[in-house]
């Protein structure tokens, strides 16, 4: 793993009167046009700060959900720029299509106190298809590309991938700089003990990431649907919960391995039960492991709450992934905002993958107290789990360059 290596930071450049091009990950979930979670648009602002305080001219662009057409208006960033307009307490100007002409009367005429912001820039075919034509066309009158995309980073679109190819003077700003620094210290640097807390509904999902980790970790947490899994590959029954059936044989073999190699393997010694994922008003708390035929899991119970705590309050590192219930039915919440308060009380490097961990640690309360939360679910797995990210390698200056 390169990390930083031979990646430029803000601190490398000079932005006076430059134009600089600037990727966001601006993915935040919106209702009928109100923004539900401004996690994104919150991370995003100390590096725009940064660059308006050293002078530059700002185009930024983002994505938003996956638009079939201009027509999904639904996935416009308008409601994206109106709160950034009023947190900076700065005029936001959108342009709606990306055409160099356009761009550059825009830039041109900026004012100190303006930003410009591209329209969902999935809007574009060429995107998603990391389209040469569309990166030449966004890069005619920029000087500087900066990545802060974290969470777009393991996508090897036109505005991660071709267009910094493009770029001379390319770099990351503030955001991937702390992320990267962050999963670096769970590979490189760990304190110990330290612990995995794993969740969420596949163990498909985090194959690459437990194998990674194995010679990593001090133990394993598992807990969520994954866990049915790895308890059924044990022999225990799991009534009609959720289960791969073609991961038993690794759900086995990992288990055995972990053994082998003295490392602590806890999974849920107890669950809350009921007849669906949807039902929450007929839960049932199982005396043991097993659950009965006809009912499923649909988060962890009292006992393995209490047995996971036990386990991590002496930890001094501790990567969480993964919800241990369905966290968005309040009857079904109960294991993963526990996890997220264990996590609050102990004394260690606390770091929250992206996706629905993100989500749960926000919606529990005790977000305050991570020591990081990662705001790219899959960008921070696959980094993790050694893959290389297309939006970082982009930016990566080679031998000679």
């Amino acid at each position: 793993m390169q990390g930083l290596k031979n990646i430029k930071t803000l601190k490398d450049f000079e932005f006076q009167d430059k134009v600089v091009f600037l990727r966001l990950d601006l993915n935040v979930p919106t209702d009928q046009g109100k923004i539900t979670d401004e996690t994104r648009i919150l991370a995003s602002i100390p590096t725009i700060q940064y660059l308006r305080e050293k002078g530059a001219r700002i185009i930024m662009a983002s994505h938003l959900g996956r638009p079939e057409s201009r027509e999904d208006t639904q996935y416009s960033l308008e409601p994206v720029a109106k709160r950034i307009s009023e947190i900076l307490e700065t005029e936001v100007l959108m342009l709606d299509e990306v055409e160099s002409a356009a761009i550059k009367h825009l830039v041109m005429g900026m004012k100190r106190n303006q930003l410009v912001m591209l329209e969902n820039i999935r809007y574009e075919p060429g995107e998603t298809e990391n389209s040469e034509d569309l990166a030449t066309e966004l890069s005619k009158h920029v000087d500087i590309y900066i990545n802060d995309a974290f969470g777009a980073c393991h996508r090897a679109h036109a505005t991660t991938s071709a267009l910094p190819k493009m770029m001379k003077n390319r770099g990351v700003g503030l955001l991937i700089e702390k992320e990267i620094q962050f999963l670096d210290q769970l590979i490189h640097a760990p304190a110990r003990p330290y612990w995995a807390v794993l969740g969420g509904s596949k163990v498909s999902d985090k194959i690459a990431v437990i194998e990674k980790m194995l010679d990593l970790v001090d133990g394993f947490i598992i807990g969520g649907a994954m866990a049915y899994t790895f308890l059924q590959a044990m022999g225990h029954s799991v009534g009609s919960s959720r289960v791969e059936k073609d991961k038993l044989k690794f759900a086995a073999e990992m288990v055995e391995r972990i053994k082998a190699r003295n490392k602590s393997l806890l999974l849920p010694v107890d669950h809350l039960i009921s007849t669906s994922i949807k039902n929450g008003k007929e839960i049932q708390v199982t005396k043991d492991a097993n659950i009965p035929e006809g009912l499923m899991g649909v988060d962890i119970g009292p006992k393995s709450i209490q047995q996971f705590r036990a386990a991590l309050k002496n930890a001094k590192t501790i990567f969480w992934n993964g919800p241990m219930g369905v966290f968005e039915t309040p009857e079904m919440s109960k294991g993963t905002f526990a996890i997220a308060q264990i996590l609050s009380e102990v004394d260690a490097v606390k770091v929250v993958g992206g996706g629905d961990s993100a989500a749960a640690a926000e919606a529990s309360g005790y977000a305050k107290m991570m020591t990081h939360i990662s705001t790219g679910g899959g960008a921070s797995l696959e980094y993790l789990q050694g893959d290389q990210l297309p939006g970082l390698e982009a930016v990566r200056y080679k031998h000679g360059r």
